[in-house]
Formats: C-alpha cells, sequence, structure tokens
C-alpha cells in the first residue's frame, strides 16, 4: 500500500505561495504593491553592485534563472563543465554557496569530494564529487573566483551556478533556467515568481516544457531531463536503475521540486510504496525512515551528499540533461569571443 508523508510546515507555505504565483488572481493582486516596492529594491541593489562590478580575469559563464526556487541550475552547470571539459578547457565552479554554516573568517572556501555540504552548501557539495574539477564558494563571487584562480592558474573560464542577479561579478554568457511552469503569473516577488523583471537580455534561455513567455530577444533552447541509468550508494556500489523496478521502495526528495523526481522516478517504472517531500536543502539530520530498514531507499543526487552521512545505504539517482546542438555551438562561439576579448585586453595592457 502506497504512502506519501506530510508537507512539512515550509513545504505547505511553498505550495501556496506557488499556487498564487500560476495567475494573476486575487491573492496576486493582493501582493503586487509589495512587488513594486520590491522591484525598486532590485533595480536600486542591481545599480549598486554594477558600480562595484570586478572582473574574473578569465571568461565567465553564469547560470542562474530569474524565478524563485528550483529551475534545475546545478544540472545544466554539470552538463556545461563536462562540455567545456570536452572541448579542451579547464573549466572552475563557483557558487555562493546556500545552506552552508560559515565560520568567521572561513566564507570563502574551496569544495573538495569529500567535504561536508554543511561548510559549503549542498549544490557545491555535489559539483566537487562529480564533476572533477575545482569548486569554490563565498558570498561575493568575485572572492570566489580569485582564489580559485589563485590556487588553480590553469583555470581558463569559470562557471558560476546560479548568481544571474549577483551583478557584482562580471560575466561574459548568461544562461538563464527555466523549468516547466515558465514565469509564472509574470509578476515579481512575493506577488509572483519573478526575482527581476522578464523578459531581459541572456545569452540563451534554457527551459523545460514550453519556452517562457513573453521570451524575449534571447535566443531560447529546449531542455531534456530524464534519471541517468545507473544508481549508486554511499558505500561506492553501483546498479542499474532498472534494477529497482518491482522492489519495495521508499523515495526521498529535498528539493524546489519533489513532485518532480517523484514523477520521473513513476515514467522509469518504479512506482515508490512511500513517498517523503522535505523543504529544499533540508540538511536531514532530524530524518527518519517511514518504512523499515529491508525496503530499498532512494533519493536525489543532491540530497546524498548529506543523506549518506546516517544512511550510506541510500541509492541516490542522478540526473541527465540533453540540450540541442544549436546550442553547444553559440556557448562555444560566445565563449571563444570573449576569450579573445580578454586576450586582447591583457595584451593592450
Amino acid at each position: 500500500m502506497s504512502s506519501t508523508s506530510s508537507p512539512s510546515p515550509a513545504s505547505k507555505h511553498s505550495s501556496g505561495l506557488r499556487a498564487i504565483w500560476r495567475q494573476r488572481g486575487a491573492g496576486a493582486w493582493l501582493l503586487w504593491p509589495v512587488s513594486m516596492l520590491y522591484g525598486a529594491l532590485q533595480s536600486w541593489n542591481a545599480l549598486r553592485m554594477l558600480k562595484q562590478q570586478q572582473a574574473a580575469g578569465v571568461p565567465v559563464i553564469v547560470v542562474g534563472n530569474v524565478i524563485a526556487g528550483g529551475a534545475g541550475k546545478t544540472p545544466v552547470t554539470q552538463a556545461v563543465v563536462a562540455h567545456l571539459k570536452a572541448q579542451g578547457w579547464q573549466p572552475g565552479i563557483i557558487s555562493r554557496g546556500y545552506g552552508r554554516k560559515v565560520v568567521a573568517g572561513q566564507d570563502c572556501r574551496e569544495a573538495l569530494p569529500d567535504t561536508p555540504a554543511s561548510d559549503v552548501g549542498d549544490e557545491p557539495a555535489l559539483l566537487a564529487r562529480s564533476t572533477g574539477v575545482p569548486v569554490f564558494v563565498a558570498a561575493k563571487r568575485i572572492e570566489a573566483a580569485l582564489a580559485l584562480r589563485q590556487k588553480y592558474a590553469q583555470v581558463n573560464v569559470i562557471v558560476s551556478d546560479d548568481g544571474l542577479q549577483h551583478l557584482a561579478l562580471a560575466r561574459d554568457i548568461e544562461l538563464c533556467v527555466f523549468n516547466d511552469e515558465g514565469v509564472g503569473n509574470g509578476f515579481l516577488l512575493p506577488a509572483g515568481p519573478l526575482r527581476e523583471a522578464w523578459p531581459r537580455p541572456v545569452t540563451a534561455a534554457l527551459y523545460a516544457g514550453q519556452p517562457p513567455q513573453p521570451l524575449g530577444l534571447s535566443p531560447a533552447f529546449a531542455l531534456q531531463r530524464s534519471l541517468g541509468d545507473e544508481v549508486r550508494n554511499g558505500f561506492g556500489q553501483s546498479i542499474r536503475m532498472s534494477d529497482l523496478a518491482g522492489q519495495n521502495v521508499e523515495a526521498v526528495a529535498a528539493v524546489a521540486r519533489p513532485e518532480s523526481f517523484f514523477a520521473m522516478l513513476a515514467d522509469q517504472g518504479i512506482a515508490p510504496a512511500a513517498t517523503q517531500a522535505l523543504p529544499d536543502h533540508y540538511d536531514f539530520e532530524s530524518f527518519s525512515r517511514k518504512l523499515n530498514k529491508d525496503s530499498t531507499l532512494i533519493c536525489t543526487e543532491k540530497d546524498a551528499v548529506k543523506l549518506w552521512r546516517n544512511y550510506p545505504e541510500a541509492w541516490a539517482v542522478p540526473l541527465q540533461l540533453q540540450l540541442p546542438p544549436a546550442f553547444w555551438e553559440l556557448l562555444d562561439t560566445q565563449l571563444a569571443a570573449a576569450s579573445a576579448h580578454i586576450r586582447g585586453q591583457g595584451s593592450a595592457a
């Protein structure tokens, strides 16, 4: 018999707002005056950061979004880094490191494959383990970029996981990621999901489902997400995803849209007997299973970096992403131009 966990208070709050954000109903219009204040503050902050903008000295690719909540930025970052490595680049990754515990004097630090997620954030911990490239975190992205380059002089392109609104970091390429909800009702926070007004110019918009409307003049590319063919646990063991079909499975997800993960499992023929949808960036310190230990526990790859501390038997399911060749051609062209421009500036100096 299938069972599903009750949403946490944070999850209920998030679900309520997301319902308001889907259309311009009474709730959205009630919050609209507050969104105008938010927009004014956001514009002022953007101008302030632009005045302080600093360059990293190598091309910077920002993978971000304009909507609140998860849009799938980290899988795009993983895909971009894998492509750059295949093309002969030596990339590094920077991030804010959301959700980490910052120790005085250690805001800027490196995320190594064995660094706890509590020290650097779950996404940087995952990126450090999955990409094989240097990863640094800092509240001020330029500090992370400069520290990364100081230690790894061979790095010749930096990918920022999130940071589209962090304009204090100069960037050469901006990739804006959308999930299948697009821009919702098109209002700014808190009346809608937008962190900043859209449309706005970006190098490319990447979307699941339908293109975000309005799209503006930026080129847009559809991305396809699917679960990987192989899963692994905290003991370093691997099995095929298909081996989980028919087992007594408990699925857990602490991501922005856990229901999407559960739906993708169903598409693979895996029907969990129990699911737990937890708040995004949940630390798993108080996590307890709904089923007995003889059942099979599965989770997202992002959650595994924290869940494995106490449940190393959990199978982590990776997310795979496909983008059309035209996108990679655009990225390669823009990156080559940015690199040539930076080299030209160095020669002129």
